[in-house]
């Protein structure tokens, strides 16, 4: 604790939860491991924003949009003491990646115009009014992180933008954003047996949960 000048708190969350008897390599083993990841890379780094790893259960139906999502639990604690909270950054399926073309869908079909349809890119999504710390991480990521990058930023509403964890800091007020491959806009094994490890980039994988890692440490300057 000595290591630390806080200001504010830095929160990395996934879930580790998956969607009945399957592997779940990536919703959302993926984050996880990134996670993890992040957790070795940052150790004992001298930082001024104190930075978090947090894994969350019971993200998955039937639980999702309810008051037992373990990052609700967290994020209403959060709230409740009144902690200086700074931001979040939700893992959400970071593994999956296709070169072919017409892998990548959306949940509106003119997307496709301005974001192309092939499934080969990571994705940080905001929403409108994404608050200080959201407007600083993604800057940072386009900048820093060495794969191909989408930034969209939507209404909450649209389908799919708050379909993870960093939905319950929204609720309470805090700045947060989803690092994805899209889920199931691109990834067709999701919520299936077949989403298993042999269907992940991993060595893309390893560069979206290095982009964040850098991105979390140019924040602490």
């Amino acid at each position: 604790m000595e290591k630390f000048v806080i200001q504010n708190w830095v929160f990395g969350g996934a879930h580790y939860d998956v969607c009945g008897d399957q592997e779940g390599a990536d919703d959302n083993a993926s984050g996880t491991v990134g996670l993890l990841e992040l957790a070795r890379l940052l150790k004992d780094k001298k930082l001024k924003h104190r930075i978090e790893i947090v894994a969350y259960t019971l993200e998955e139906p039937p639980f999702f949009r309810t008051e037992n999502m373990g990052s609700y639990v967290h994020a209403k604690s959060l709230k409740d003491n009144n902690q200086p909270v700074y931001g979040m950054v939700c893992l959400e399926m970071i593994g999956y990646f296709d070169n072919r073309k017409n892998t990548q869908d959306y949940p509106v079909g003119l997307l496709s115009w301005f974001y192309g349809n092939t499934g080969d890119f990571i994705t940080v999504v905001n929403k409108f009014n994404r608050g200080k710390f959201s407007s600083a991480f993604s800057s940072n990521f386009k900048k820093l992180a060495d794969i191909k990058t989408k930034m969209f930023t939507g209404p909450q509403t649209l389908q799919g933008i708050d379909y993870s964890d960093h939905l319950n800091y929204w609720k309470f007020g805090y700045s947060a954003l989803m690092i994805t491959d899209t889920a199931f806009y691109r990834n067709k094994n999701y919520h299936k047996k077949t989403d298993q490890m042999h269907t992940l980039d991993i060595g893309k994988m390893a560069k979206v949960i290095d982009g964040v890692y850098l991105s979390l440490v140019m924040l602490q300057k």
